[in-house]
């Protein structure tokens, strides 16, 4: 029987999730380095397509002090056409549109907005926790706008929420793809000036929030910096850096888990 070589790399392994060190058995992965792969691949796969349970997203928040949400839906009819047609995922769909009615004439400072993503894992398990996070990072002049969360939705869907509801800046709460070590993690994508054909160069983005990457706080406080410079800049986006000085704490981005969802 052949044993598991021992790995010169294996003390890494307590600095980062990744898959290093794994060892070998032969020229083969150890069994349990196989096994847990699969459940990385299955956890990854099932976030993914796991529906958002919006009655109990709804309470979460209710319980924190936010008032009924606006539940809202993309044009895509199901997980199936989201996948398929990100195009969909990114506009309302008719009944949503009619939903949020004219212009709010009191135009807010800032919308926020949840959406499922990649990942309704990390916006069930984290959305509302974050979302207070944030208004406690805020200035409390800041006028948010109704609090609006939409299913089957990719990150430029939250440009037509802004645009409708005539804020000056939308931050896109949304589950982010899945890693291989990160079924639960969340990201957030600010707009200024927030119009149906906005670009990813437009956005600004802060990437792999949850407990074990980014903490909700850091990145909650990093929001409200970005913001504060939106406004005083009027923009966001390529045009305004992060030079907040908080520090990315936490985890790097694992492998597999990547911004740029739209």
């Amino acid at each position: 029987m052949t044993t598991p070589s021992r790995d010169l790399w294996a003390h890494l392994c307590q600095h980062t999730p990744a898959r290093i060190a794994l060892g070998r058995t032969g020229v083969s992965l150890p069994t349990r380095e196989v096994l847990d792969f699969a459940l990385a691949h299955a956890q990854a796969r099932d976030a993914i397509h796991l529906p958002l349970d919006t009655e109990a997203l709804c309470a979460d928040l209710q319980r924190q002090g936010w008032p009924s949400p606006l539940l809202l839906h993309s044009q895509a009819r199901d997980r199936h056409e989201y996948l398929l047609r990100p195009d969909l995922g990114r506009r309302l769909d008719d009944e949503s549109v009619a939903r949020l009615g004219p212009p709010d004439a009191t135009s807010p400072d800032l919308v926020l907005v949840l959406g499922d993503g990649l990942s309704a894992l990390g916006i069930q398990q984290h959305g509302a926790a974050l979302l207070g996070a944030i208004r406690r990072a805020l200035d409390p002049a800041v006028r948010l706008g109704p609090l609006v969360v939409v299913r089957q939705a990719r990150v430029a869907v939250a440009d037509e929420v802004g645009e409708r509801l005539g804020a000056a800046a939308v931050a896109m709460v949304v589950g982010e793809r899945p890693g291989l070590s990160s079924p639960d993690s969340v990201g957030i994508y600010l707009t200024h000036a927030p119009r149906v054909g906005c670009s990813d160069a437009q956005r600004n983005c802060i990437s792999n929030v949850r407990p074990a990457g980014q903490d909700l706080d850091t990145a909650a406080r990093r929001l409200a910096w970005l913001f504060g410079e939106s406004r005083r800049l009027g923009l966001t986006g390529v045009g305004l850096k992060d030079h907040s000085g908080l520090p990315l704490t936490g985890l790097p981005t694992p492998a597999g888990s990547a911004p740029g969802l739209n």
